[in-house]
């Protein structure tokens, strides 16, 4: 399967609440959250699917209520308002990368492959991992393993790759992880890896910037009483949606009203995230760090 999609039901079943609705799947990916969706429309029921990846239009359903973009959501409005679709009724956003990215080796989004160190969703543009990794000054790149990746030592691990470049360019995944491995702790390589990896990616396709964006524009693009599920994968992106689900805004700050009533866009429908079972992470591993947040817009 291209993509097993995470906390499927749960999502669906909080977001979908209008079948006559336009709704907006963002991380169209694989495509299993928009068929689960589009099950539960009408035939009055819109959906589109962004994704910036040429590789997810090939899953595409062939159904005349879909409509695929290939851009990145933080062009939300944009095109919800070229294709007559704005406002909406619910915005999805799952921001795993998908299987599909994780197991294509040339992608270089994994270190179980020795391939070019690239890891944009995008190809047609942008920096790539390589391109970061070889130029960063040894600070920056600490800066963004321990924001973005939550690595620990990553003063150390900066110096480690720093020093390798000096030797020779570091273009591939087998050579990143060559070049880190005295720091990795025994026992746990595969994880501090993994938050290495995750630290370049971000960075190479700014999803925090993205999310950030998306968040902003999803006030407006919802219909009063429209609903927002959001689908996390490490704290960065989880508090940003917590802190913007409860405030209205990305500094997450509280601001009331003359009588002291607090002013926010949104309702929360979850009051905690909801995260996946043992039995769906026993089939699928890499739901295992995932939190579900839904949010509904309120009416003026």
């Amino acid at each position: 399967m291209y993509h097993q999609p995470v906390l499927l039901l749960e999502t669906i079943a909080g977001l979908v609440t209008n079948p006559e609705g336009i709704y907006v799947d963002v991380t169209f990916g694989g495509g299993g959250h928009a068929r689960e969706i589009l099950n539960r429309l009408s035939q009055n029921g819109r959906l589109l699917g962004f994704d910036q990846d040429k590789d997810a239009a090939k899953n595409a359903p062939e159904d005349s209520r879909f409509q695929f973009v290939q851009s990145n959501f933080k062009h939300l409005k944009k095109f919800l308002q070229f294709y007559k679709a704005y406002p909406v009724d619910g915005i999805l956003g799952d921001l795993g990368v998908s299987s599909h990215q994780f197991d294509e080796a040339t992608r270089g989004f994994s270190y179980r492959f020795d391939e070019a160190l690239d890891m944009r969703m995008d190809r047609s543009k942008g920096i790539t991992a390589a391109e970061i990794v070889n130029t960063y000054p040894s600070q920056k790149l600490a800066k963004l393993l321990f924001a973005f990746g939550e690595v620990q030592n990553a003063h150390k691990i900066a110096a480690l790759i720093e020093k390798a470049r000096q030797a020779n360019p570091i273009q591939t995944t087998g050579k990143l992880a060559e070049a880190v491995a005295p720091m990795l702790p025994k026992g746990k390589e595969n994880k501090v890896l993994s938050q290495i990896f995750q630290a370049l990616r971000i960075e190479v396709n700014a999803e925090i910037e993205a999310l950030q964006s998306l968040l902003e524009q999803s006030v407006e693009a919802l219909h009063p009483k429209g609903k927002i599920a959001i689908i996390s994968y490490h704290s960065l992106e989880d508090r940003l949606v917590k802190n913007f689900f409860k405030t209205g805004n990305i500094e997450g700050k509280l601001h009331k009203d003359f009588y002291g009533n607090q002013l926010t866009p949104f309702k929360l429908i979850t009051k905690k995230a909801i995260i996946p079972t043992e039995e769906e992470i026993g089939e699928n591993p890499r739901a295992r760090s995932a939190k579900l947040r839904i949010a509904e817009k309120v009416e003026n």
